[in-house]
């Protein structure tokens, strides 16, 4: 008897497992789930909790990453999108450009959220060589979700918090004309308001504002890039998604803030899943 895995709508998620700080694989699971798409993760490295906090155990997968993807090969899986997050080496760049190229059939969607820095830095773990090979990734890409400061390293060009809409709608043009037909740059800070900057290729670009909310949390950008994978796979327009990805990281920071949780600890979406559809 022959046994098709592929009945269900499915995302493979590439990131890495943590176990308590609510990001990476911790919020794919359950953000896809509840969208009604099946979340198979393929994990980089498992940390007991994430880099925010003083202490924490840590493991790199990288070598056993191709020796996992075997077997998914073997059992003949495929995906309707396949989701990457943050990646720590240039071999994984490889391995997951390697994935894309085997599971990315035509009607698969690639999602790449190029997790690179912030705050107009990168990340001291990323080299020149790093960001150069994360350029090529995006170039798999249908949608990226990049924040100011990812956008600005991909496309070469200096960090300014403040540059003027028009500015950031050619900055997304020409992340686009790297590749991916849909962008998203994320939490751009104008006044009270943080905007994600939505630009699909051929469109005008459109701004989503949402009043700022206490401060920034851990893994607000591992929900939105997952809202954005499971909503693309599930038919919902670009900027729909965008608009509810934005409204549902506000109500979990909102509820967060009245739990009194700490920044590390992440937001605590659970108590406001159902109000995700």
């Amino acid at each position: 008897m022959n046994e098709n895995h592929n009945n269900q709508k499915k995302i493979a998620v590439i990131n890495d497992f943590t176990g308590f700080g609510r990001c990476s694989l911790a919020v794919a699971l359950p953000i896809i789930s509840a969208l009604k798409v099946q979340c198979c993760p393929v994990p980089t490295s498992i940390f007991s909790n994430h880099t925010g906090f003083k202490s924490f155990f840590f493991e790199d997968y990288t070598d056993k990453m191709e020796k996992y993807i075997d077997e998914w090969k073997k059992l003949g899986l495929k995906f309707s999108a396949i989701s990457s997050g943050f990646l720590g080496s240039k071999e994984q760049i490889r391995i997951v450009s390697d994935f894309f190229k085997y599971f990315g059939e035509k009607d698969t969607i690639i999602v790449v959220d190029p997790v690179m820095g912030d705050y107009g830095k990168a990340y001291s773990t990323y080299t020149d060589e790093m960001c150069h090979e994360m350029k090529k990734l995006v170039s798999f890409a249908d949608i990226i979700t990049p924040n100011l400061t990812e956008a600005c390293i991909l496309a070469d060009e200096p960090y300014d918090i403040k540059r003027r809409n028009k500015d950031i709608h050619k900055l997304a043009q020409k992340l686009s004309d790297m590749g991916p037909e849909k962008v998203v740059i994320t939490g751009i800070a104008q006044g009270d308001f943080m905007v994600n900057f939505c630009y699909e290729r051929g469109k005008e670009g459109k701004i989503r504002k949402v009043h700022k909310v206490g401060t920034q949390r851990s893994g607000t950008g591992d929900v939105f890039a997952s809202i954005i994978a499971a909503d693309a796979v599930n038919g919902v327009p670009f900027y729909d998604s965008v608009r509810k990805a934005s409204i549902f990281i506000k109500k979990c920071i909102e509820r967060s803030i009245e739990l009194d949780l700490p920044l590390t600890d992440g937001v605590c979406f659970e108590e406001v899943l159902d109000k995700l559809k």
